[in-house]
Formats: C-alpha cells, structure tokens, sequence
C-alpha cells in the first residue's frame, strides 16, 4: 500500500469517479529556492521580496523549502501520498533568466529531472508555465501593462513544450492571472507592487491575449494528446442582500474579478458592463483587433482556483484597490463562519455554486480544481507529530463538496491540494502554513501532517467517509 501511516477511519460512502484524478500542488518561487544558481535570473519576487517592507519579516524566497535540492525527497513524499498527479510550475526566469533569448540548459536540465522522477513514481506531471515569477528584465521594461510580454511569455511556451513536451502531458498556462493583474499592478500587495487602475486593466488584457498566444503555441508544438488548460481563481461572489445597489455591488465584483478573463477565453469578447464600469479608467483602446480571437483559443479544461467566498454591498472599497472601476461602489463585508489563519471564511458551499454556475455557463468544458487548502498555525508537538484537525475538517468540506457537484453534473476530472508543502506564502513570508507536510526552514526537514495521511486515505481508497 502507498498511502502513509493510518490516521482515520475513512470509508468510502462517497465515492469518486473512477480515473479521478488526486493531486497535490506548488509554485516555484514558493518552494524551489536556489535563486541564485545554475544560471536562473531574478524575477518580479525577488525584487519585491527584497524591498523593504514589501513581505512580512522581510523574508525572501531565496532558499525557501529548497526544492531544488531535495527533489527526489519531495517527489518520494508524494509517492507515499499516493497522488496520482502533480502540479508544479515552471520558473520562467530560471529557464529564460531576462526572459527573452535561449533557454539555459540546466535550468531545463531541473525540470527534466523532476519530470523523470515523477513519471518513473508513476506520478503525472502537471505543468504550469506561469506562477507570477514575471522576469525582472520583462517588468523593467513596462511589465505584463505592456503588450511585448505577452509575446515574450509564447516564445517561452515554445521553448517549454520543445523541452519536455514528450513526457507532460498536461499543460496550463497562467495561474490566476487576476492576481498577476489586480494584486501586482492595481493594489500593489504583490509584485512588481505597482498602484494603476488602467496598469491593471491593461496587465489583464494582455494575460488573456499570452493566453491565447501561449495555448495555439502549445498545440502547434505538443503531441495531439497533450491537454492545454488555464487555471482561474474565480470569485464566489454574494451580495449582502436583495437591495438594489448590493445587487450591483455584486454584479461589479463578478464582472472585474471572473467575467474579464471567462468572457475573453470562452467567448471572445470583454464584457460591456465591465467596459462602461471602468470607462472613467480606459478606453480600452490597448485591445487591438483580433486580440480577443486570439485570447478564446480552444483549451482542453479550466482549472479552478477555490478558497473562501466573498460577501460585498453597495459603499466604498479602501484605495490602492484592486478592484479596477468598482472602488467607489463596492464594500467587502466579513462572511460568517469559522475563519483560517489568513483571516479567511470558510464555506465550501462556495466552491459547489462555482463548479453548478460553470457547469451551466461552460457547457462542455472539463474542470479541475488546481488549488484548495487551508492555512493554520500548525506546529509539530514534542513528539514530532503534526496536528491539524482543522485543515482535515476543511478538505473533508470542500471535496464533499466536489463530490455534490459532480453527482448535480458538474464534469469535474480532478482534485488538487494545496500545497505538498509549508512554503514562502508571498507578502506572507513564512508566516503561513498552507502545506500538508510540515516544513521546519531551520532544517529543511519535512513532516507530513495528520492531514497528509488524511489524504493518503481518501486517495487510496477514491472516497470520503465522515468528517
């Protein structure tokens, strides 16, 4: 058997479809380390990370769970997980360090290593080529607000699928390109930090349009097997009440935060509620013609990115927002319930509306969900054991959840957990722990969580018992 040690009874009263894919997954930055070696170059990170006052104990990414270094370690880990997939993302600037020009070898020689070990775990590998680390040299010079980086980032697509286009078999583009656009150029709380409602605006066209350049990349140079997806942190959103203006509030948040990239990928057009609410901002005139053909290239599945919901009415947002034209209209109000360390509700009815509002808007498009977990302040006892009943209680919640969709006929293929492991949690530093094996930084060493050998049983056995 390779699931880790027993922890809980689970039987399997609610079954998974058969070829269900479990998985697990994690970012580069986050965990890889080794910023400075084997030819990698700096990214938007780790100038961020490194500007005073910008990431919580001015923490960096430089070595963070020294991934690079503990490969076989951490692809062993997974193995006694028993996942049957991973989904990991590739540091752009690690392979194109100023992100134009020729790869470097042993930044490809990394992937090639993790990918052979992973497939010889028998384990799929799941890549993502975009998971926010935009090379320096790109932001220098205007960033994802300027239209070039979109075809800086299909160039290295290509360079991407040459390179390990035999052995991966799953490709997705950009994770949460909202947060790329709306946290790194509108509020500022991510890198490059900047403060622009129309930088915004203008990062988020030009997301979509590498998108759509990266995607007809992919499918011109991987095998006709290959899936080609994009992964969405799309927003749960709910209006305080039935009065009008909460209503419109709503509307706002659902046209800034998912109709402005689900409309251009699957539809081909900008939303016109979004162009008249953020026509004070733009124009709109950086959309040329046949950008948003462009953008809908057909992809093979959406993953979708799920944590908390949110709860807005009519008021007023605190300024940098990130949510371009609806400042001055929108206020966040606290949703009930019990919360995670990062201050967020929890509420997996959320994640059901999601997957029943795409089943019905997305006929025919295939889901993953690419990203769900939990933070808490977790810690090992005097024992070494890790207990987080917590963190199981949420991923109980939100996988039965998935399984209500699924029976309400929503075409969900997969699952993947975040994160493997405790990592840099952005302008959190290490403050966070969202992992499902903890990671001591001191010493790099990993223990897996209750939650972990949770896990280990709901794969192995395809099914979720009581919570």
């Amino acid at each position: 058997m390779t699931a880790l040690d027993t922890h809980s009874d689970v039987t399997a009263s609610l079954r998974f479809p058969e070829g269900f894919r479990w998985g697990t997954a994690t970012a580069a930055y986050q965990i890889e380390g080794a910023a400075a070696e084997d030819g990698r170059g700096p990214s938007i990170w780790d100038t961020f990370s490194r500007t005073p006052g910008k990431v919580r104990n001015g923490d960096t990414g430089d070595i963070a769970a020294d991934h690079y270094h503990r490969v076989d370690e951490d692809v062993a880990l997974m193995r006694r997980l028993g996942v049957t997939d991973y989904r990991f993302s590739v540091s752009w600037p690690r392979v194109q360090p100023t992100g134009r020009g020729p790869a470097v070898r042993t930044g490809l020689d990394f992937y090639r290593r993790l990918v052979d070990a992973l497939l010889e775990a028998g384990i799929r590998p799941v890549a993502t080529l975009y998971h926010w680390d935009l090379p320096q040299e790109l932001e220098a010079a205007g960033g994802w607000p300027h239209r070039e980086t979109a075809y800086r980032f299909a160039e290295y697509a290509h360079i991407m699928a040459d390179a390990l286009g035999d052995r991966v078999a799953t490709w997705t583009t950009l994770n949460e390109p909202w947060c790329s656009a709306f946290l790194g150029y509108g509020s500022g709380v991510h890198a490059p930090g900047r403060t622009s409602d129309v930088a915004a605006l203008r990062a988020a066209h030009h997301l979509n349009l590498a998108h759509g350049l990266a995607a007809r990349t992919l499918r011109g140079a991987l095998p006709g097997s290959a899936e080609v997806s994009l992964t969405l942190n799309l927003h749960a959103v709910r209006a305080r009440s039935q009065d009008p203006g909460d209503l419109d509030a709503a509307r706002r948040i659902d046209a800034v935060g998912n109709r402005i990239f689900l409309d251009p990928v699957f539809r081909g057009r900008l939303p016109e509620d979004l162009v008249h609410d953020t026509a004070a901002v733009t124009d709109w005139s950086f959309v040329r013609d046949g950008d948003l053909a462009t953008a809908a290239a057909p992809i093979d599945s959406l993953g979708i990115n799920y944590y908390s919901p949110a709860v807005v009415a009519a008021g007023t947002s605190e300024s940098p927002s990130p949510w371009a034209g609806a400042e001055r209209y929108v206020r966040f109000e606290p949703a009930p319930g019990p919360r995670t360390a990062m201050d967020w509700p929890v509420d997996a009815d959320g994640l059901y509306e999601l997957l029943v509002r795409l089943r019905d808007e997305l006929p025919g498009v295939p889901l993953v969900i690419t990203e769900n977990g939990a933070a808490y302040d977790d810690y090992a006892d005097p024992s070494g054991n890790v207990k987080d009943p917590e963190r199981v209680a949420y991923l109980h919640a939100h996988l039965a959840a998935v399984h209500r969709a699924l029976a309400d006929g929503a075409d969900v293929r997969g699952y993947f957990l975040w994160s493997l492991l405790d990592n840099f949690e952005w302008a959190y530093g290490y403050s966070k722990r969202f992992g499902i094996v903890h990671v001591d930084f001191a010493t790099q060493r990993r223990t897996p969580k209750d939650s972990a050998r949770w896990y280990a049983e709901v794969i192995a056995r395809g099914g979720l018992g009581e919570a």
